[in-house]
């Protein structure tokens, strides 16, 4: 792979990485979203090759033993996520700069490959609290979910620290504009 930047937002579950994703992808810095692969079913909304690569796990156990992935793990048994080389390299081909929307274990195994070349943002509730309420607000989940999703959380904001940076959204449009002067200065040096 050649040199290039990524940008690396990682957060528990309700957390609000995917809005500050969607925000910085929107706001013409030269960024490109790095499509992760599963080896998950596919949801009815979801598109392959936007939303994910799907991959049966036998391909994806493949894939793997070829290295052709920069990172993966077995999130369940049986149920694959990575990224691939090939996704890095198309990006970094167009000059742009990755980013990823990862979980907390993901980013930290992309931060450990690409070292300097990567800005790893935390994006962190202001509290358990907080996220809780958000999660019992999107009202998706039951209580038993809710509770898992919630030591879930507790568990990976052990992790903050060995971001980068955290980013608390507290409010959203305040969180955006944070993490967006961050993804300028990096990319701009």
């Amino acid at each position: 792979m050649e040199s290039g930047k990524c940008v690396i937002i990682s957060a528990p579950s309700g957390a609000g990485k995917t809005t500050i994703v969607r925000s910085l992808l929107a706001k013409g810095l030269r960024l490109a979203f790095s499509v992760s692969a599963t080896s998950r079913a596919k949801r009815g909304y979801e598109v392959d090759g936007q939303d994910y690569f799907f991959i049966t796990p036998e391909a994806f156990k493949r894939r793997i033993d070829a290295d052709e992935f920069v990172e993966w793990e077995e999130v369940y048994p049986g149920r694959y996520y990575g990224t691939l080389r090939s996704e890095i390299d198309r990006i970094w081909a167009q000059g742009n700069t990755a980013i990823f929307d990862v979980d907390v274990v993901g980013g930290l195994h992309l931060k450990e490959v690409f070292g300097d070349r990567a800005l790893a943002v935390f994006v962190s509730p202001p509290s358990i609290e907080v996220l809780e309420q958000r999660l019992l607000a999107r009202n998706t989940e039951s209580p038993e979910s809710l509770q898992v999703r919630v030591d879930k959380a507790a568990h990976e904001m052990t992790f903050a620290p060995r971001f980068d940076v955290i980013v608390v959204n507290d409010t959203l449009e305040h969180a955006c504009a944070e993490a967006y002067d961050l993804v300028q200065r990096f990319i701009g040096k």
